[in-house]
């Protein structure tokens, strides 16, 4: 019996207990429930889904800079009445120059071949100096070039010696034709030899100096440029004037002279000057000048050709080789054609205006631009 009411109490109380769990549990439950429920969609808003535009807001790495780079490829050309009016710059003064320095040099030493040390230099300059207004053109152009070689057993000998200024006022008419009249002036700086008959020559050798000869040419005509690559002028009042300044070459038959003493020669006649100029490859460029002149008064038919190409290839900002050739014909002076020719590598540097070519390829990106 006693037994009995000792486990009554402990019933009592576990039976308590274990309900006091339950009903804590379930409140856990109902807590957990309630925000699994709240996670769920709701599916009758399912039926009519609301459908809205959101706009994107991208963040982008494109670099944006103040100015932007073109790449360009410069192409020295000369200053011509062509360049002048598609140039964007508006100025009166245009100048540019080119000069251009040659060496070559040969030493031997034990050769077998034999051979004579020799050293030479060609140094060339050409400047021009245009007066653009309006309708109005002014063109200036400077031509020097001189050059010498020294080799072993021998005395020093010239291999290049010019002066050309030329002066030419043009006056736009329209469509690529221009009103020309100006003057040319040719001569050369120092004394000449004839080597081949005289190889250590001196003074009293000479053949030719300071304007004798000397050539001016003088007239009127139009000219015609419809590119940069291209001119043609046509002077058909044209006067040649031939100076013989020195009194030991004044003799007949010398240079064209009819008589002897004569100093000058003059002619009346017609003269074409067409200059063209050819890129054949990226950095290779040709340039040519060929000139006709007829004398009205003396054989017409009796034309004065003279013709001047250079080829030059470019191999980079400063050194470029040059191959130039010279030919000239003149039946009052030799009735036989005059030629000359030069080759080398050299220094090449360029000043002033010039004309510039965009790169264009077929399918090019381009830039983002913003401001």
């Amino acid at each position: 019996m006693k037994r009995i009411l000792l486990l009554l109490p402990l019933l009592v109380y576990t039976s308590g207990f274990g309900q006091t769990e339950r009903d804590s549990r379930s409140v856990v439950d109902s807590i957990q429930y309630g925000r699994w429920k709240s996670t769920l969609p709701n599916l009758d808003s399912l039926a009519n889904p609301i459908v809205m535009d959101l706009e994107p807001k991208f963040r982008d790495t494109i670099i944006v800079r103040d100015e932007i780079i073109i790449p360009q490829v410069l192409e020295e050309v000369p200053i011509t009445p062509f360049a002048l009016n598609n140039l964007s710059a508006e100025r009166k003064w245009y100048f540019y120059g080119q000069n251009n320095l040659v060496f070559n040099q040969a030493s031997f030493s034990n050769w077998n071949s034999g051979g004579n040390n020799s050293i030479g230099a060609i140094g060339k300059m050409n400047y021009n100096l245009s007066y653009k207004n309006k309708k109005h053109y002014l063109e200036n152009i400077m031509q020097l070039g001189f050059g010498w070689n020294a080799a072993e057993g021998q005395s020093s000998r010239k291999t290049e010696d010019f002066i050309n200024f030329m002066s030419n006022y043009g006056y736009d008419l329209g469509k690529h034709y221009y009103l020309s009249t100006g003057f040319q002036l040719i001569t050369q700086f120092a004394p000449g030899f004839n080597y081949s008959e005289v190889p250590d020559p001196g003074f009293a050798d000479r053949i030719s100096r300071f304007m004798a000869p000397g050539y001016v040419n003088a007239g009127i005509g139009f000219s015609y440029n419809p590119s940069e690559n291209f001119q043609v002028i046509l002077r058909p009042a044209n006067g040649k004037f031939t100076f013989v300044t020195d009194p030991l070459l004044q003799k007949a038959g010398r240079y064209g002279l009819e008589r002897d003493g004569q100093s000058v020669r003059s002619e009346l006649g017609a003269m074409m000057n067409i200059l063209y100029r050819l890129k054949i490859l990226q950095d290779v460029n040709l340039d040519n000048q060929l000139n006709f002149f007829s004398n009205y008064i003396s054989h017409p038919e009796r034309v004065d050709v003279a013709y001047n190409g250079v080829l030059n290839i470019k191999l980079n900002r400063f050194i470029s080789t040059l191959v130039s050739l010279e030919l000239a014909y003149d039946h009052d002076q030799i009735q036989k054609l005059q030629r000359k020719q030069t080759l080398g590598i050299g220094f090449s540097y360029n000043i002033g205006e010039q004309a510039t070519e965009k790169l264009r390829t077929k399918k090019a990106i381009k830039p983002f631009i913003t401001k």
